[in-house]
């Protein structure tokens, strides 16, 4: 079996419990432990979330309001809360079902294999990075800022696209500049600094992350 579970809770028992439970099952498992953990296990494509609610950071409410719009695989939410106003803000952030803990690990993976069964959207096909605040969607080819969709010229993506596919990785401005004008343009690479500086600008109108790092007398980074 090739199918890829996201495992996303806080309890360091559960998650050691459900991860060997479903491996022995043969499942592919990925984990996390809070809400920014999920946005960085979501970029390896899960074919379906098993999502906490109280988590640190964004809570799986948040998460999944976050990322619904991008991960088309089921969501199922894990949780110990069970009022029926929970239920209906799990299903309101776009979860596909809600399980209250404790829970049969057999009832659970036979949901867990109804709604794959069920599953008919298309699979995770545009690839998405998920940087705090930031959303870059690369098939798209655009950036979001809290939901607010923010616009950049050709090169100016470009350099978001190739710094943050390299996030902590160190490019000079010569490097940057052959990889996304090539090498046979007119010019010279100080027209990446401007780049630069207008991407920055259009980023700080929307949040005070800073996400292009520069790294004195060796050129510019990704932050992690």
């Amino acid at each position: 079996m090739n199918t890829k579970l996201l495992i996303a809770d806080d309890e360091a028992d559960i998650v050691a419990m459900l991860r060997s439970f479903f491996e022995s099952r043969g499942y592919r498992v990925l984990t996390a432990a809070d809400g920014a953990q999920v946005l960085r296990q979501v970029e390896q494509k899960p074919d379906l979330i098993l999502l906490d609610i109280n988590m640190p950071g964004p809570d799986g409410f948040e998460v999944c309001r976050r990322i619904r719009d991008y991960v088309s695989c089921p969501i199922l939410f894990l949780t110990a809360r069970i009022e029926d106003a929970d239920k209906v803000a799990g299903f309101a952030a776009g979860g596909d079902d809600y399980i209250v803990k404790p829970f049969s690990l057999v009832e659970l993976e036979a949901r867990v294999q109804a709604h794959l069964r069920r599953e008919s959207r298309h699979s995770f096909d545009a690839r998405v990075r998920f940087a705090g605040d930031l959303t870059i969607d690369y098939l798209e080819r655009c950036l979001f800022v809290s939901d607010q969709r923010l616009g950049l010229a050709k090169k100016e993506f470009d350099i978001v696209e190739l710094l943050s596919s390299h996030p902590g990785q160190i490019f000079d401005k010569e490097r940057i500049y052959e990889r996304i004008w090539g090498c046979d343009s007119d010019g010279d690479s100080s027209v990446v600094a401007e780049h630069v500086r207008r991407i920055r600008s259009k980023l700080s109108a929307y949040t005070d992350r800073t996400h292009i790092e520069t790294v004195w007398g060796c050129g510019y980074k990704w932050k992690k």
